[in-house]
């Protein structure tokens, strides 16, 4: 025993008595560090180390001491037996080596470890590895799963279950809810072929069109859904959807935009393909896809287009079929049309279904005319077509149309289409020339709603005399001549240039630079002090040209027009053209009967617009609500809704005296104002003598409180129109009595009714009305014997923008050139005849 009071460890208790001895036996390694690492003097004999004190009999020869590392900061203190290390639980022996990054490290001012280079390197791609492995999971291991799992969740009908559920026929109602008709899809009874009924030339087409990779994906492609998401981020054009995906979408009728309908949509479409061969899935997506004129499936789409089976079509026809499958709903667009035609070709010479040589010698399949046989009695193909153009805007496309069992309220009225079709039968009654035609549209000022939509037969006689689909003319753009005034007046009175009580010289023959400006004959001639009231009564072109060209300008006249309803391209079919030909409803400025009725709807609804429309709200086959029309409202005129009615009001009382002076009357205890037009015929070589004072284009356009209507009767283009007993045609002698026959049958029995009085804005801030004139005595109704005439434009070098010279003998024209440029009802470069109504 050492007797020494401090030998041992310091603190350790010198009472050998108190503490048991370790029993003799072999040396063992020394518990605490090694030897010579962070030592320190003890206070034993000549510095002994601690394990170097014991008694005499248990001396033993210290053990070979290992090489002395070189100290390093921070130095570590020798650690007590008392920590657990010591006791037998360390988790490493002296014999491994420290950890270089965690030991021995000099540490920055910021006490960080400052590491090597090649510790700096080793931490940084132990990181990336551990980026790289979550990266892998989240993106392969964890779909992975997640794709098997759906795989087994989710079943792919057969083609022939899902080929049973297309095609249901849409039911139409009234504005009463009646029952209008239904809508039957002319591949409703579709034949469903097997894929030895289907030409490969077909096959062929649509694969190079829709999916390159068909006969090698496994129901999706990667590439081409990465092309699809850059296309995404760069707005470029494509999708990434197979042949499989496009067919699952299509059977399962679901076109939610989300993740969750995508990844399903994927799962299905890879089992289909691990279900089915390549020849079934081509054929089920060719049995039921649709291509337009409401053909769904291969078979109803060769006989829509081209009036044979499937089986015989050609090359030339399946590459046209197949390109419309991306674009059915503008299947009826010549230029769509081809474009589609001439992708699916090329992209058949790239895939090898196509040798060059055979492409060039294709010419493009002119389809057949579209006919309306089996919708004829049913339901309206003009009101139909206007509805689906309404419902492909709120998000019930044509691909999906028939697979909803939808039930459509429209707004259109029986009693008021009744009225309508009877009052144009009755106006067209003894007619005998056969290019007039005509259209009649009303609208209820108050909704917006179309109560009557008529467009002509939709069934006509082809040039061989075969059935064909006729032309809408209610949403067919025409010269709407004087009926445009309104709109002049409109932007006069928006500018704070004056009113219907300001004055200007409505005489007849007033130059404007070279321009030369005539009035229609005596009755529409006025004073050199003429009301703007007066001028609309009379439809003194001098007054309202003068207005536009000297004071108003073309542009706000477009927009007055535009702020009343009129839509023109790209949103509608109409056209405004800013030019001074604007102020009296010719050249390039063509309106449709239904824009025409609309913005006059404005007026009579107090200035303010209601955006047409022909649907209440539709429900599908669950009676579940799929649309509903938004009733919106909003001052046209001006930000100020009470301004906005002034002005409407104004325009109201402008026209009230249109009607007496036009020898056409109100409904029965009913108020109402309205302007007729007239655009003139452009005479050439060869044609009678009696064409020279024809008109091609005639209007009634006018309203009471509770309803608006535009009447048209016209002819298809330029050409010379009689009436009865050969003589011309004017607004007031066949569109005229159809607008009061409407009325009146539409009217009758309904409460009286007034429109609402306003302050007059005048020039001289007088609150009076010009009395109403006396109307010309006529047999016709008018005593128009000319035309305005104008030289050529300035404002163009290659059309005539103003009034043709008139072809009267009465009127010798100012000039010999005349522009025979037809389009849209009217010649370009002629203006509208000024109107004696």
């Amino acid at each position: 025993m050492n007797d020494d009071p401090h030998g041992g460890w310091p603190g350790q208790d010198p009472d050998p008595a108190r503490r048991p001895q370790r029993p003799a036996g072999p040396p063992r390694r020394p518990a605490g560090p090694p030897p010579g690492y962070g030592q320190r003097p003890g206070p034993g004999p000549q510095g002994q180390a601690p394990w170097q004190r014991q008694g005499p009999s248990q001396q033993q020869p210290p053990p070979p001491r290992r090489p002395q590392r070189p100290p390093v900061a921070p130095q570590h203190e020798p650690d007590l037996i008392t920590h657990h290390e010591h006791n037998g639980t360390a988790d490493r022996g002296y014999d491994e080596p420290y950890d270089d990054e965690q030991y021995g490290l000099e540490t920055d001012e910021n006490g960080k470890p400052i590491l090597t280079p090649a510790q700096r390197k080793k931490r940084r791609w132990r990181r990336i590895r551990r980026v790289l492995l979550a990266l892998f999971c989240l993106f392969v291991v964890i779909p992975a799963i997640a794709f098997v799992i759906t795989y087994f969740a989710v079943d792919v009908p057969s083609p022939q279950s899902v080929a049973a559920t297309q095609g249901q026929a849409v039911t139409y109602y009234y504005a009463d809810n009646t029952e209008m008709g239904k809508d039957v899809p002319k591949g409703g009874n579709r034949h469903i072929l097997t894929p030895e009924q289907i030409p490969d030339i077909v096959k062929k087409a649509v694969i190079a069109t829709e999916d390159a990779s068909f006969e090698t994906n496994s129901g999706f492609d990667i590439g081409g859904i990465l092309r699809a998401v850059y296309n995404q981020v760069t707005a470029g054009k494509g999708g990434g959807s197979t042949i499989s995906q496009q067919y699952i979408k299509v059977a399962s009728g679901d076109d939610e935009s989300s993740l969750a309908r995508k990844w399903t949509e994927l799962a299905k479409s890879f089992k289909m393909n691990q279900t089915y061969e390549k020849k079934d899935i081509i054929s089920a997506y060719l049995n039921i896809i649709y291509f337009g004129r409401g053909a769904y499936g291969i078979e109803s789409a060769a006989q829509s287009f081209f009036g044979k089976p499937a089986g015989e079509l050609n090359a030339s026809e399946a590459a046209l079929l197949a390109g419309l499958i991306q674009q059915p709903g503008r299947s009826e667009n010549p230029k769509v049309a081809n474009e589609r035609w001439t992708v699916a070709l090329n992209r058949m010479v790239q895939n090898g279904f196509l040798s060059a040589a055979d492409r060039a010698n294709l010419q493009f399949p002119t389809p057949i005319p579209q006919t309306d046989k089996e919708q004829a009695g049913v339901v309206n193909p003009f009101i139909r077509d206007k509805v689906k153009d309404e419902l492909a805007a709120n998000g019930i496309t044509a691909d999906v149309y028939y697979r909803g069992g939808y039930k459509v309220y429209t707004t259109i009225d029986p009693k008021a289409q009744a009225a309508a079709e009877q009052a144009v039968a009755d106006g067209m009654k003894g007619q005998t020339d056969e290019n007039l035609l005509n259209a009649l549209v009303a609208i209820d000022p108050k909704t917006g709603g179309v109560k009557a939509y008529y467009g002509g037969p939709s069934i006509v006689k082809g040039p061989n005399g075969q059935d064909q689909k006729g032309r809408d003319w209610a949403n067919t753009p025409q010269n709407p001549g004087s009926s445009m005034k309104p709109f002049d007046l409109t932007a006069y009175m928006q500018l704070g240039k004056g009113g219907i009580n300001s004055t200007f010289d409505g005489s007849n023959n007033r130059q404007f630079g070279k321009q030369t400006i005539r009035n229609a004959g005596p009755g529409s001639t006025c004073s050199q002090q003429c009301t703007v009231s007066e001028a609309m009564q009379r439809s003194a072109n001098t007054v309202f040209y003068d207005m536009v060209v000297n004071v108003t300008k073309p542009g706000p006249v477009a927009q007055a027009a535009k702020d009343a309803g009129v839509k023109p391209a790209p949103d509608g079919t109409s056209e405004l053209f800013a030019d001074n030909n604007i102020a009296l409803g010719g050249g390039k400025t063509v309106i449709t009967p239904e824009d025409m009725a609309a913005a006059y709807a404005t007026f009579a609804g107090d200035g303010q617009r209601r955006d047409k429309h022909f649907i209440v709200k539709v429900t599908n086959s669950q009676d579940e609500a799929a649309y509903s029309a938004p009733e919106e409202a909003k001052p046209a005129f001006a930000d100020d809704s009470d301004k906005s009615k002034q002005i409407a009001g104004n325009v109201t009382e402008s026209l009230k005296g249109v009607i007496p002076f036009s020898k056409l009357k109100c409904p029965n205890n009913h108020e109402c104002a309205g302007k007729t037009g007239t655009q003139q015929h452009t005479y050439r070589q060869g044609e009678p003598a009696s064409a020279k004072d024809a008109n091609s284009q005639t209007w009634m356009v006018g309203y009471t409180p509770s309803i608006s209507a535009a009447v048209w009767v016209g002819g298809d283009g330029d050409k010379a129109l009689k009436g009865k007993n050969g003589k011309s045609i004017f607004g007031s002698t066949i569109a005229g009595p159809i607008w009061q026959k409407f009325l009146s049958l539409y009217l009758n029995g309904k409460p009286g009714e007034r429109f609402d009085k306003v302050k007059i804005i005048g020039g001289d801030d007088s609150n009076t009305v010009p009395s109403t004139q006396t109307p010309p005595d006529d047999d016709e109704g008018s005593t128009e014997t000319g035309t305005p005439s104008t030289g050529p434009s300035t404002g163009s070098s290659s059309s005539r923008n103003e009034e043709d010279p008139p072809s009267s003998s009465k009127n010798p024209p100012s000039s010999s050139e005349n522009n025979e440029e037809g389009g849209n009802g009217g010649p370009p470069g002629r203006g509208g005849r000024g109107d004696t109504e």
